[in-house]
């Protein structure tokens, strides 16, 4: 800390002395024509002979990251958002002025340059400078170790710094927006309408999470940030729009993990007309669109060392029938309530006194089942317990039409038919009241005008919900959500005063 500090005062002195000198340090009148890529798609194939014939000049800027200095001549490598590139300043070719001010340059500072495009003796594609500037002054060193930061705590609480050094993860964060735009191009293509909802609700819905609580000082209420969209958009569906979808954010007041985020970006899209069996063929085509879009075709990738093949058909399994082949459970087992509490508890996921059977069961599932599924799998015919706003089974009413999608051992999407019937909604919302007063703080609220909607009518449907930052992590090799998330929550900084105590 000492020494950042040293480092620093001797930066402010010297951007005192440049203000002395009537230099400005973060002036706004220079402007870029040209990125490091223009360059290289411009001239980059071109011989020695051939750039110095063409004398082709170009104007860009960036940020050092590196200089080497030989008295009369300078080497230095700027950044911008599109990679690094060499400037070569010689003396002789610049203002007095000009020069000295170079030499007062430090790493980190971003600079403007002007010149023609030249290769140096060992061939390394240089802009020759005719023209220099400051633009920005750093008045914070870089990292030691600027080329490569490894302090995970650093690199999520600095993003910025974290982006500026290290060009695999600007990649990263390239990449997850691509996989958005390639999957709003999917959805829009096959006719689906995106929509907006509100992320505050007076009550929260949609899902079984625990909610963070505001409080709107004008209208003097309570408001929930959302844990879900799916309310409001199965309103939408009764309103007449029979293809709807959202891409934002989810709000959960839970712990925080490699998989879980607080804040974390979901879509969620509905079809009138449309069963969960529709969707898992559309979910199958939506991950083979993503492949094609986003890893060149290749329906294969590696996920931390395990290869993924996303050529469908996926597998599929019940829900009963994947706790016997993946957990080993007889059936026997699965169907006693006592038997199955009983190996729960072993397995460290003891009952609540306010969780029935099939809460249980899916306890089971987390634990002995959801790691084993590497490979695309669907797990349909949920317990209905589990299940608040699923359609019933015509054949078993005991479970629900839904599936939920694993990859990689993780879920990654959640979908049924939904329950259109407001009676039977109605039903099952007052249950999971009795659970909430029992203590399941995550169960679901009532919500009336929900069920006046329902009582208008929506028209049969389905809906599903897949969890982005999950499929980035897929897509980009990152073991952990907060690699995918730019700022993700973290606890607060300690301060310097905290650390000496």
């Amino acid at each position: 800390m000492e020494d950042l500090n040293v480092v620093m005062k001797e930066r402010l002195k010297k951007a005192q002395e440049l203000e002395t000198q009537g230099i400005a340090l973060y002036p706004n009148h220079f402007r870029v024509h040209h990125r490091s890529r223009d360059v290289l798609e411009a001239v980059g194939h071109m011989t020695a002979e051939e750039l110095e014939a063409s004398r082709r000049e170009f104007i860009l800027a960036g940020r050092i990251m590196a200089i080497r200095s030989f008295g009369k001549s300078i080497f230095m490598h700027i950044q911008d958002e599109f990679g690094r590139i060499q400037i070569y300043v010689q003396k002789h070719k610049l203002p007095q002025e000009q020069f000295q001010l170079v030499k007062k340059f430090d790493i980190g500072d971003i600079i403007w340059v002007r010149g023609p495009a030249f290769r140096t003796k060992t061939g390394e594609l240089t802009i020759l400078v005719e023209e220099i500037a400051l633009v920005t002054k750093n008045l914070r060193p870089l990292p030691e170790k600027y080329h490569g930061l490894k302090d995970v705590e650093i690199r999520y609480r600095q993003r910025y710094l974290d982006l500026m050094v290290n060009e695999h993860v600007r990649e990263v964060f390239k990449k997850r927006t691509k996989i958005i735009q390639a999957i709003r191009q999917f959805l829009s293509d096959r006719g689906f309408l995106e929509v907006e909802t509100p992320m505050m609700q007076k009550i929260a819905g949609g899902a079984t999470a625990k909610p963070f609580k505001t409080y709107h000082n004008a209208l003097g209420i309570e408001l929930y940030l959302r844990i879900a969209p799916e309310l409001y958009l199965k309103r939408l569906l009764v309103g007449g729009f029979e293809k709807v979808f959202e891409l934002n954010r989810n709000f959960r007041n839970e712990g925080i993990s490699t998989q879980h985020n607080p804040e974390f970006t979901m879509l969620e899209f509905y079809e009138a007309y449309a069963t969960y069996e529709d969707f898992m063929k559309l979910t199958e085509e939506l991950f083979v669109y993503l492949c094609n879009e986003i890893n060149s075709g290749n329906l294969h990738l590696t996920y931390q060392g395990q290869e993924i093949d996303f050529t469908p058909p996926w597998q599929r399994y019940t829900f009963m029938e994947s706790l016997q082949k993946f957990g080993g459970f007889s059936r026997e087992e699965l169907e006693n309530f006592e038997k199955t509490a009983s190996i729960a508890s072993s397995l460290g996921v003891p009952p609540e006194k306010y969780e029935g059977h099939g809460k249980l069961l899916t306890k089971l599932f987390d634990v002995a089942v959801e790691p084993k599924l590497i490979q695309p799998t669907f797990i349909t015919h949920y317990p209905l317990e589990v299940s608040p706003l699923s359609r019933r089974n015509d054949s078993n009413p005991a479970i629900v039409d839904r599936f939920e999608l694993f990859i990689a051992g993780r879920e990654m999407a959640n979908a049924f038919s939904e329950l259109n019937d407001p009676r039977d909604q109605k039903e099952r919302f007052l249950k999971q009241l009795e659970a909430k007063r029992a203590g399941d703080e995550e169960a679901h609220e009532m919500d009336e005008d929900y069920i006046r909607a329902l009582e208008y009518g929506m028209p049969p449907a389905a809906g599903e919900g897949i969890g982005i930052d999950r499929v980035v992590m897929l897509f980009t090799d990152m073991p952990s959500i907060r690699d995918v998330i730019l700022f993700p929550l973290l606890k607060p900084e300690k301060t310097e005063k905290q650390e000496q105590r």
